[in-house]
């Protein structure tokens, strides 16, 4: 979402070149100079940012990988929500895939050996599944909306062809606005003499230009969708507490569908609000040129926490995958239950089923009146 030189000089560049928050101080203001210690914070970087990004690593490709290997497998079954979930999981593991490179960056105390390409790539993943988890998050909480607030419209609304034409334009969006992070990649530093990436090289400067793409970035890419999810969840809750004198097994759905509002606000709450906030809040001591050194450190070791939280993203969404209803475990039951049934049926026995969730909508409406209530339920009550 943001150029390369907004993220990398608010975010992880800041915390990874611990020299590069000294280096913008003395180009805003000369008559300030700090030396403060960097082997403290160096350790700290390198020892959180190896070990947490190699946690994400196993638990993201894990999660991950077997929930797109059932959405896969289930895809006849396919639904607006279902095309969602898919391409937020294809982004995560994208992303996760280039985890190891950065884990052996700072394992290698900071000195990059693996060219330049790969410098531009595991820079430009990062920030692609980033925000692309953030659009993805918001398309299905706008498609949940209407299915439960419009049920009567969501047929017109909400469909899969739809949903993949949504699914495009995020993806060009997001790459396309994340694209400054391909223009630059590793340089030599000059005075340790080490291959850099993932860091600003020193004296950078540009404060005006930063916090102009700071603040299109932090809008466009968090405040805007973060509202979207609200207005959609407060829209959501207060449908289903309406309905919430209905049969035994409306109030059990509607108890499902508010838990998972919880847990994903909850989610993007911890994983990308205080990113957001603390590149923010750098930038603006970053400009000041009056910085303690006591603050350096802290801002930069909170940049590291709080990009790990960013990061960890891509393990949260498999948890979103199976609390967002009964869809996600019904196709997990659908195809254990056809890898057995493939080894003890007939290969010519077998039933034609709808091939997605349209078809088994027009089936519905020509089985006549005595389908109406079923149908009507799963509008208000989506499965998925």
């Amino acid at each position: 979402m943001l150029g390369r030189p907004v993220v990398n000089s608010c975010s992880e560049k800041a915390a990874c070149g611990h020299n590069s928050v000294m280096s913008r101080n003395s180009s805003i203001n000369d008559n300030v100079t700090l030396s403060c210690p960097s082997e403290s914070i160096d350790q700290f970087r390198n020892q959180v940012y190896s070990t947490v990004y190699s946690i994400i690593t196993v638990f993201g490709l894990v999660g991950n990988g077997f929930a797109l290997l059932v959405l896969i497998r289930t895809f006849r079954q396919r639904s607006a929500f279902h095309i969602y979930m898919l391409n937020l999981a294809v982004a995560d593991l994208l992303c996760v895939c280039t985890l190891p490179l950065r884990v052996f960056y700072y394992i290698n105390k900071g000195h990059w050996t693996l060219g330049d390409f790969l410098c531009r790539v595991s820079s430009y993943a990062l920030y692609v599944n980033l925000y692309g988890s953030i659009f993805f998050m918001t398309a299905m909480s706008c498609t949940r909306f209407i299915a439960i607030v419009f049920p009567v419209q969501n047929l017109r609304l909400v469909n899969p062809r739809k949903a993949c034409i949504v699914c495009i334009c995020i993806w060009v969006f997001i790459c396309s606005t994340s694209s400054p992070f391909l223009m630059s990649g590793e340089y030599v530093d000059k005075e340790t003499k080490k291959t850099k990436c993932f860091e600003p090289p020193k004296g950078s400067g540009g404060q005006s230009k930063l916090k102009v793409l700071n603040y299109f970035s932090l809008v466009m890419g968090f405040i805007l969708p973060f509202l979207i999810i609200l207005i959609c969840y407060a829209g959501i809750i207060r449908t289903l507490l309406m309905g919430s004198n209905g049969m035994n097994r409306r109030k059990t759905t509607n108890t499902k569908a508010i838990r998972m509002i919880v847990i994903v606000t909850l989610v993007f709450l911890v994983s990308f609000m205080p990113y957001h906030i603390q590149r923010t809040i750098h930038l603006h001591l970053l400009s000041r040129g009056d910085v303690s050194c006591e603050e350096q450190v802290y801002m930069q070791k909170s940049v590291v926490v709080t990009l790990c939280l960013a990061a960890s993203n891509t393990c949260f969404d498999p948890l979103l995958y199976f609390f967002s209803g009964e869809n996600f475990r019904n196709r997990l039951s659908t195809l254990r239950k056809a890898s057995v049934n493939s080894s003890t049926l007939p290969r010519h026995s077998h039933k034609t089923i709808p091939q997605n969730v349209e078809d088994q909508d027009k089936l519905k409406c020509c089985n006549g009146p005595q389908d109406s209530l079923t149908t009507a339920d799963s509008y208000t009550n989506p499965q998925e």
